[in-house]
């Protein structure tokens, strides 16, 4: 993965930003104070320091709890920290996968696509494996990982390569042709693609005629009153102002791991100047390549943002008594259209992780192996990873019950780190469950 422009930055800043935190009235202080303790020390734990955490908890369809703890940028110094908010904007990583889908399924609401039309149609040109060329791709198999895409040979490009010259066999940047399957064709097989999303976000493009980042600013988070976006050039100054860089603590010079090395910055490390647009930009063709935006991994947007968005899911598609999406849409969104047999034979779990799928949203059914805490969350959503941050959005749709969690960094390997009862690293573990048990069940 390309870690971005990186900064070495120092030791022994641990503590120097205090946590803040918030929680509805009906929490009720002791439960209030001993969540914040139990996040504090998990962030603080020896064993994997975290840069910076930032929760939200909903309870019955309301907030219960929200809070931030650590540094959203480590300076050279004390005086230059940044504390982490409730309003701290993250790059969400995969998450943004499930928001991506949420701006589709409107188009799809509005009878532009349908999720099970050959998506030729929508992109201009001939969508086919080569090895199942009689077999077309729709966008229910993008959106639930079975399209017979993989990302062996990448899945973001420079602004002005078009992504036709790279899927098509005839196209001169297709090379072996290692994006396509050549055992499971469109249907068959599970394996996690983001390079299907970065197709999607172009076939939306091509849709509506406007560029990703814009048109997703329109579809879903003015509506919802959201700061961020998927593009950091265009943050108003105020969200540009508390977005976190995102860290690993590593060797200097390789990649390599080192809980004992410094705090070096991945991606968003804007403190010492403003973001630039896209590389390439003044050659942008709408509709042509999405991927400069990153459909896949690339909004910015705070934990209280994704809390919008997640009450409005909870309240069937309304926010402030104005409809986003239908109820009928959601539904037929959040259905599950594909289950794991547990034998690897129709598709690939990575290691635990993905066990069940709807359109564009992973599923965390309340069984053994499956779940994300220990009982009485059956929850929906999604998990993001990259560049140091780990991120989990989760809830149970019929409890209205649901937990946000943004990591803005790690001292170690999250893959070092595995949890006792899940595929996800301890410390997430621990988040989880202890803002299960102290703001949702407690």
């Amino acid at each position: 993965m390309n870690q971005g422009r990186r900064t070495v930055l120092g030791l022994a800043l641990l503590g120097a930003a205090q946590p803040l935190w918030a929680m509805a009235p009906a929490g009720g202080s002791a439960a209030r104070k001993q969540l914040e303790r139990e996040l504090a020390a998990i962030a603080q734990d020896p064993a994997c320091e975290l840069a910076s955490v930032s929760v939200l908890a909903i309870r019955g369809g309301k907030l219960a709890f929200e809070g931030a703890v650590g540094r959203r940028r480590i300076g050279a110094s004390p005086a230059q920290d940044l504390p982490a908010t409730p309003d701290t904007l993250y790059r969400i990583a995969s998450i943004s996968k499930m928001m991506t889908t949420l701006g589709l399924m409107r188009l799809v609401e509005d009878g532009k696509a349908e999720l099970d039309a050959d998506v030729s149609a929508y992109l201009g040109f001939t969508l086919r494996n080569p090895h199942f060329p009689d077999r077309a791709i729709t966008l229910r198999q993008l959106l639930t990982h079975r399209s017979s895409l993989r990302d062996e040979a990448g899945y973001s490009f420079p602004a002005g390569t078009a992504l036709r010259d790279f899927l098509l066999p005839s196209g001169p940047l297709h090379g072996a042709g290692a994006m396509w399957s050549s055992t499971a064709g469109p249907g068959d097989y599970f394996t996690y693609c983001n390079l299907g999303w970065g197709l999607i976000g172009t076939l939306m493009e091509r849709l509506t005629g406007e560029r990703f980042d814009r048109l997703m600013t329109r579809l879903l988070l003015q509506p919802l009153g959201i700061e961020g976006g998927y593009n950091p050039s265009e943050l108003p100054p105020r969200a540009l102002a508390n977005l976190a860089t995102l860290y690993r603590k590593r060797t200097v010079d390789t990649e390599v791991w080192d809980a004992a090395g410094p705090w070096i910055a991945q991606v968003d490390d804007y403190g010492a100047r403003a973001p630039a647009a896209p590389p390439g930009l003044d050659k942008y063709v709408i509709g042509e390549n999405a991927t400069p935006f990153s459909p896949t991994g690339g909004l910015r947007i705070s934990a209280r943002g994704l809390g919008t968005i997640m009450l409005m899911l909870m309240n069937d598609g309304v926010h402030e008594h104005r409809r986003i999406l239908q109820a009928e849409t959601l539904a037929r969104m959040f259905a599950r259209q594909w289950t794991a047999d547990g034998q690897g034979g129709n598709g690939d779990t990575l290691n635990g992780f993905f066990n069940a799928w709807g359109l564009g949203n992973a599923q965390f059914p309340d069984q053994p192996g499956m779940r994300l805490v220990e009982g009485g969350f059956d929850a929906v959503g999604h998990l993001g990873d990259a560049y140091g941050l780990r991120s989990v959005f989760a809830f149970d749709p019929k409890r209205r019950n649901g937990m946000i969690v943004l990591v803005g960094g790690s001292a170690r390997d999250p893959g070092s780190q595995k949890g006792r009862y899940s595929a996800l690293a301890g410390f997430e573990e621990k988040l989880l469950t202890n803002i299960f048990n102290h703001a949702i069940v407690g």
